[in-house]
């Protein structure tokens, strides 16, 4: 079905025809299967069918991305998926543990970049090449790739670096739909092809953010401004400005309803980028405020006017053209936008100045019809060139960070696709040379230097045949001639430039170059260039005024007159700028330009690490769900899709130093040292002892074998958990200098070290866990020894007090009793003495309550002390026990001779002498009671309770 397309042979006759298709049969019998390959590696056998088939199974199951090696192939779909380009599905790549088992996508390539750059000892910068022809979806992968970055590489700590580095992620985002209003222009293969290339430095700090960015552009297709081909439209930006403008602008840009205009054709069509209000906002957050914008629109309504100037070819030579239809008006009408003097305008357009001779005498020619437009054209070009360089000036200075603030970066380069249309001219060569150019990279990269390092390393490898474009480059700017080279010769000649003389002198010189072809069918004069995409022809006329790029300096001076703002900074005035043609400074052509910008371009993606998304176009009509098999075919042919499998089906990707491979996954010798009861390899601390210089590699050779010998043991691990992928050991192969492994040998070496190192944590932790629980123990018993020690002093402190209280309290007690014992031994000596003098009583009826009162009164005046000394129990004993208790009560006698002193206890009628008192007795005491011992507890003063009432009743019963 598929044998032979575009010349090129399917494969398939070099194997047998027969048993091949028999192959192919079983292999291709069920359709099911083959959507479900991730990677085109598994396809079995690797041939442009089967790899057509998969790819074409899996875009009719919706599932657009697919691996192939170390490229990642993507489909356009055609229609819109919000679904696949989610934020939630951005988060949910970002945080797997291995991204690469999920479903092949853009976001699988991005997460790997991000994760070199934070993951190596030493980061690398990574670099992410997108190609494909135009319409494939380069922008739009570009695009997702900045989000998920914006969105993966943003996770600050604090509040102030949260809301930098949302500002800095939405003017990176937001510089997209800016670049793409003033670059892009729907072609005849593409809606929104970028006319110009790209290369986006999205700049990280040492902890992985997203600090900023910078953006480098190249060879914009400015010639588009005032040219466009059939069916095709001017840059978005215009249609922009005529379609979203509110009345109030169009009466300020002179933009009426229906206005017609030469250079906006097709304006009729609507797409998704005329969106002015996004593009106007985008600017916004860019730092370009509305009077600025206004500006930027009013030069651009001015160039459209511009546009519409018709110059009609004069009789007479020495006569300027004149203007045609309304083009008095629009060149009114366009200096007043331009803010141009309007006679300086139309004289710049129509006549031209010529400096000549020594004394550089100034002559003043008359242009041609042809001239006026090409001068009016060339004003154009040169305002949109100055106009698009300052764009992205201003987004650079925006979103560009600060150059000691980042240290890594992740470039994303987005180019033209290559290109071949009906008419080919310079821009269409220098986009072809540029792909040229990155499939050569591509090429030199991973397939003929993989190849090469094979071979330099020792190891046994076959070759695999892949299409070399060294050719083809040869032609197009190799040393002495070249086709470049033969371009600018023409260029720096004094003469007229005819198309018929530069074709004769390319076939001539480089007749012998495979890649030079040359069709003899056509009319014009033209060269067929044969690419690794296909073979292109390229006309000739016109090729050599377009590398010039004439400026002629009138155009400039007019410029440097005006009064607009915006064009003061596009074109400011040079004073030391004098007209002299002493020294004259070499012109740089189109071509040489573009020349030293690619070849930077190209050094810098040496010195990163590169990563390969290309984009396949399943049909040219941009329809979904039509899958083409000769497009798709032909674009597989020409990116070498096929042998990039073949190579990564039976290569190597992972290469690592032995030095480094030492140092990473010298912990696997553990496994090795349990696993086997040998003697093991010196330990680091010895081998770093003995090592030196000239000993490093051969002490590294038994190291390496010892972590080679650990991978059995790896792989009967992985087989135990249950994975049988990772049972089977996988190549790897130690060479010269590098240890060559495959994924899936690394995602086990990584597996093993993983687990290692979480053996030796745990180890560190049990230790550690150990060491801390005896400190603690420690202490402990030390806080005990404390906290009882502390403990036995304050009770040593609270007992001493305790004793000194009561030994105070104790010698209160004894002085307060001596001094009580005193007063009353004191009291008793005064009763002696009181009852010693005789004492005159009377007879009769007053006798008895005379002696009444007395007593009475003595009882109530010496009633407390008789209570005390009653009832002590230490001090007083016998006799004077007996007197103290006489001398309380003071009991009255009638004689001498017949008294008797009795005690309480003596007394028939009393059981105790401590019979509590009948009713309350208070006491009001304040020292000794002695003192008051003549104050009456009651108000009554022969108010008797208590003991002494018992007395007293005792004393008139025996008086009776």
């Amino acid at each position: 079905m598929l044998q032979q397309v575009n010349g090129h042979s399917s494969g398939s006759d070099a194997q047998g025809g027969g048993s091949l298709r028999e192959d192919l049969q079983k292999f291709l019998s069920g359709e099911a299967p083959l959507h479900q390959l991730d990677d085109l590696t598994k396809v079995n056998p690797v041939t442009l069918e089967t790899v057509l088939r998969c790819l074409q199974a899996r875009y009719a199951a919706d599932t657009f991305y697919t691996n192939a090696g170390c490229t990642l192939v993507a489909l356009n779909p055609f229609k819109p998926i919000p679904q696949l380009y989610s934020t939630a599905l951005m988060r949910e790549y970002h945080a797997a543990p291995q991204p690469q088992k999920l479903k092949p996508h853009i976001f699988t390539v991005g997460e790997q970049t991000y994760r070199n750059v934070k993951s190596l000892i030493e980061p690398v910068n990574q670099s992410i090449i997108v190609s494909g022809e135009s319409g494939a979806g380069k922008t739009w992968t570009s695009r997702c790739l900045m989000k998920f970055y914006a969105v993966v590489a943003a996770s600050p700590t604090s509040w102030e670096s949260h809301k930098i580095a949302e500002r800095i992620e939405q003017r990176i985002l937001n510089s997209n739909p800016v670049m793409e209003a003033f670059g892009n222009a729907c072609t005849l293969r593409n809606n929104n092809s970028s006319r110009f290339g790209k290369f986006i430095q999205l700049q990280l700090n040492r902890a992985q953010q997203m600090t900023g960015a910078a953006v480098q552009t190249y060879l914009l297709e400015k010639t588009r401004v005032a040219c466009q081909a059939s069916s095709e439209r001017n840059f978005h930006i215009f249609y922009q400005i005529c379609k979203g403008a509110s009345t109030d602008e169009r009466l300020q840009w002179h933009l009426p309803e229906g206005a017609a205009f030469s250079w906006l054709p097709n304006p009729e069509r609507t797409l998704e980028e005329d969106c002015f209000e996004v593009t106007r906002e985008a600017m916004l957050h860019l730092g370009i405020d509305n009077p600025t914008q206004n500006n930027i629109f009013q030069v651009l309504a001015g160039l459209l006017h511009l546009g519409n100037i018709r110059f009609a070819d004069s009789e007479d030579e020495a006569q300027p053209c004149q203007l045609m239809g309304d083009a008095k008006c629009s060149i009114r009408t366009s200096a007043s936008l331009l803010q141009l003097p309007e006679d300086p305008l139309l004289e710049t357009l129509q006549i031209r100045t010529i400096r000549a001779g020594r004394q550089q005498q100034v002559f003043r020619k008359p242009c041609s019809q042809a001239e006026c437009d090409t001068r009016r054209d060339c004003l154009a070009k040169l305002v949109y060139a100055r106009l698009f360089d300052w764009l992205v000036s201003v987004i650079n200075s925006s979103i560009c960070a600060d150059p000691d603030s980042w240290t890594t970066f992740i470039g994303l380069l987005d180019v033209y696709g290559f290109e071949s249309f009906p008419n080919n001219s310079l821009e269409q060569l220098c986009i072809n040379y540029a792909n040229e150019k990155l499939q050569q990279h591509f090429v030199a990269h991973y397939l003929k230097a993989q190849q090469e390092e094979y071979t330099v390393e020792g190891l046994e490898w076959s070759f695999v045949n892949y299409q070399d474009n060294q050719t083809c480059l040869d032609l197009i700017e190799g040393s002495p001639i070249s086709i470049c080279s033969l371009i600018n010769e023409e260029c720096r000649l004094n003469r007229p430039s005819s198309a018929t003389q530069l074709q004769t002198r390319i076939e001539r010189a480089l007749a012998g170059n495979p890649c030079l072809g040359h069709n003899k069918l056509s009319q014009e004069p033209s060269f067929i260039v044969v690419h690794y995409a296909g073979p292109v022809q390229y006309h000739t006329a016109g090729l050599v005024e377009k590398n010039k790029d004439p400026v002629p300096p009138e155009l400039n001076r007019l410029l440097q007159q005006s009064w607009d703002p915006l064009l003061k900074v596009l074109f400011p005035t040079d004073p030391e700028e004098q007209p002299s043609g002493q020294s004259r400074a070499p012109v740089l052509t189109v071509v040489s330009k573009f020349k030293a910008s690619l070849e930077q371009l190209l050094q810098v993606l040496h010195s990163t690490t590169p990563h390969y998304i290309r984009c396949i176009k399943p049909n040219s009509q941009g329809q979904a769900h039509i899958f083409l098999q000769e497009q798709v075919l032909s674009q597989l042919e020409a990116c070498g899709l096929v042998e990039t499998i073949h190579i990564s089906a039976a290569g190597f990707p992972i290469r690592i130093s032995h030095q480094n491979f030492v140092e990473r996954y010298e912990l696997l010798r553990r496994l090795r040292a349990r696993t086997s009861s040998g003697p093991h390899s010196p330990s680091p601390d010895e081998r770093h002892s003995e090592g030196s210089p000239c000993t490093e590699a051969a002490t590294l050779q038994p190291l390496l074998q010892d972590i080679l010998h650990t991978l059995p043991a790896l792989s009967q691990a992985a087989a135990t958990l249950g994975d049988p992928a990772e049972a089977t050991p996988a190549p790897v192969c130690c060479g010269r200098t590098k240890v060559f492994m495959t994924d899936s040998m690394l995602e086990l070496l990584e597996h093993g070290r993983a687990q290692v190192l979480e053996q030796c944590a745990r180890c560190i932790q049990r230790g550690w866990r150990q060491h801390w629980h005896r400190k603690q123990e420690r202490q402990r018993q030390a806080a005990v020894l404390i906290q009882a020690a502390i403990r036995s002093w304050l009770t040593r402190k609270h007992v001493q007090r305790l004793h000194t209280a009561a030994t105070v309290i104790k010698r209160a007690w004894k002085r307060w009793r001596i001094g009580m014992a005193f007063l009353a031994s004191k009291e008793l000596d005064g009763v002696e003495e009181k009852h010693v003098s005789p004492v005159p009583l009377s007879t009769g009826s007053c006798l008895l309550p005379q002696t009444q009162s007395s007593l009475l009164a003595a009882i109530i005046r010496l009633w407390p002390l008789g209570l005390v000394l009653a009832n002590a129990s230490v001090g007083v004993q016998g006799f004077r026990r007996k007197l103290v208790v006489w001398a309380c009560l003071q009991l009255p006698t009638g004689s001498h001779s017949s008294y008797k002193v009795q005690t309480a206890q003596e007394q028939a009628g009393i059981t105790s002498i401590r019979a509590l008192p009948q009713g309350s007795v208070k006491f009001h005491c304040r020292k000794s009671p002695l003192p008051y011992a003549d104050i009456c507890p009651e108000p009554s003063p022969y108010s008797v309770t208590g003991f002494n009432q018992i007395l007293l009743e005792r004393h008139s019963l025996g008086h009776v």
